[in-house]
């Protein structure tokens, strides 16, 4: 079973219904013995990152603990900004660090916030980007980006007038700034590759 966070923040009904859809027995919760039990854990969100933060509260504990433990994680826009040690979002705020970095501001002269389809090219040996080739078009809706200093962690990038990280990979802890939920056939194909990934031994 896999379990999204419930921390009423955004876009979890829509994740869970994504991972129905695909044929994955799927749980919305926070309960510690859910997420104890659980095969992979999804961290979704559509928020400011400090209020994400608050929203997540006790359970941030949780997820560390069994994202480091090896549990699957797969973490969504917010969800995915949160996996690292802090945001300049509206203030500074303390992320969960699991992989080393910041998430800043989208630089100037960008559009602002990004939004819409934006090729990524996805690097031999994510496994989340399984079976998808060399690049696919996702679906993104941000204002802030995630500057990456961990020299452990996999990454995929788009191009947004830099190389964007679009996707991220650190041992069994995974990241999506796009919207796999809201990317058609090959979002779908994603959540079916980190469900994979959830049930291996």
């Amino acid at each position: 079973m896999i379990v999204v966070i419930d921390y009423k923040v955004g876009n979890v009904e829509s994740v869970c219904n994504a991972f129905k859809h695909i044929g994955c027995q799927v749980a919305l919760s926070r309960r510690p013995q859910d997420i104890e039990r659980a095969e992979g854990l999804v961290l979704p969100g559509v928020a400011a990152f400090g209020y994400a933060v608050s929203a997540l509260g006790d359970a941030a504990a949780l997820v560390q603990e069994a994202a480091m433990a090896g549990k699957p994680l797969l973490g969504i826009c917010v969800g995915y900004q949160m996996l690292f040690e802090k945001s300049l979002e509206y203030g500074e705020h303390r992320g969960l660090g699991l992989i080393r970095g910041q998430v800043v501001p989208l630089p100037t002269g960008r559009t602002v916030p990004h939004m819409g389809w934006n090729r990524v090219d996805l690097p031999a040996g994510l496994g989340l980007f399984a079976g998808l080739g060399e690049a696919r078009y996702f679906y993104f809706a941000h204002s802030f980006y995630a500057q990456i200093e961990d020299p452990h962690t996999q990454v995929a990038y788009t191009d947004y007038g830099f190389l964007l990280p679009a996707a991220v990979q650190k041992g069994r802890i995974y990241g999506t700034q796009f919207h796999p939920e809201k990317s058609s056939h090959q979002g779908l194909a994603v959540l079916r590759n980190f469900s994979g990934i959830c049930t291996q031994s």
